[in-house]
């Protein structure tokens, strides 16, 4: 139908943007992860493992991706907690407004990731929104100090920017859900319950599992909510992959611990295909 000119024309610029933009820089990082720096900061174009054997010699980088993944788990948990029941009542209990709270729902997905981070640092400083209100109410007597610089902050901010992520393929998987099934359960005497755990939940599975993905993948490399409201307990790996890059000037060790954190993120998108294949609905 159309010449193999044509089609080379087409293929070409988005094959040629994805090598110069995607795989080089890949390619260059994985280079770089060999090499190291002299004593005169100078990059040695000498291939060696030393940055993946100072990666796994010590104890702060593996605590630290620990309890990077700890925390993107927690807010991958947490979004699905919120995302589904949300994405559930739109797609089964909404009828002329659907189109409306949808709208509403993706909303903070238009607003600048910086501006919900410090609005965050605001609602949960010493003198912010929610210690104010707790002390006006006589529910505590001085601000809570746990509330910022600490991974309880660093996971509600994650959760309330990543929900979206998680709630969009949840609300899509519960939207390709063919009605007559629903209906067949309960002209079989089901009760909504029965019907959501052995009809809608099997078959909003792959939904959830590429909500999961979306959610733990983006938290586990995000670096800017822990900058500003982490704190030296809420630090993830990411943060140290920055300032190796940045005042450390540690090229090839920041270019190591992202080719492991690549690394990583590409196992998760394998299996959750897997799974997602698995659990399709055809």
């Amino acid at each position: 139908m159309f010449s193999r000119a044509y089609k080379t024309a087409v293929t070409l610029p988005p094959l040629l943007w994805v090598a110069v933009f995607l795989l080089l820089p890949y390619a260059l990082m994985f280079a770089y992860s060999f090499w190291s720096v002299s004593s005169s900061q100078q990059i040695v174009h000498s291939w060696n493992l030393s940055n993946y054997a100072h990666l796994l010699s010590h104890e702060v980088y593996r605590q630290t991706l620990l309890r990077s993944a700890w925390i993107a788990a927690r807010v991958m948990v947490l979004s699905l907690l919120l995302g589904y029941p949300v994405a559930y009542l739109l797609s089964f209990h909404t009828r002329g407004r659907k189109n409306l709270l949808y709208q509403l729902v993706i909303i903070p997905l238009w607003v600048s990731y910086l501006v919900r981070a410090y609005a965050w640092k605001t609602i949960l400083g010493t003198d912010g929104v929610l210690n104010t209100l707790l002390q006006y109410s006589h529910l505590t007597s001085h601000p809570l100090q746990f509330l910022l610089y600490s991974p309880f902050a660093v996971v509600l901010t994650l959760t309330h920017i990543y929900t979206p992520f998680a709630f969009l393929p949840v609300y899509a998987a519960l939207e390709h859900i063919p009605r007559n099934l629903v209906e067949a359960s309960h002209d079989l005497g089901a009760s909504r319950l029965q019907t959501f755990w052995r009809v809608i939940f099997p078959l909003s599975i792959p939904g959830v599992i590429a909500g999961a993905t979306f959610a733990f993948v983006l938290s586990f490399g995000d670096f800017l909510a822990p900058q500003l409201l982490g704190g030296p307990s809420g630090i993830m790996i990411s943060n140290i992959v920055v300032n190796l890059f940045g005042a450390s000037y540690q090229w090839p060790l920041g270019a190591a611990i992202s080719f492991c954190m690549l690394a990583v993120v590409i196992g998760l998108l394998w299996l959750s295909d897997r799974l997602e294949r698995k659990w399709a609905f055809s």
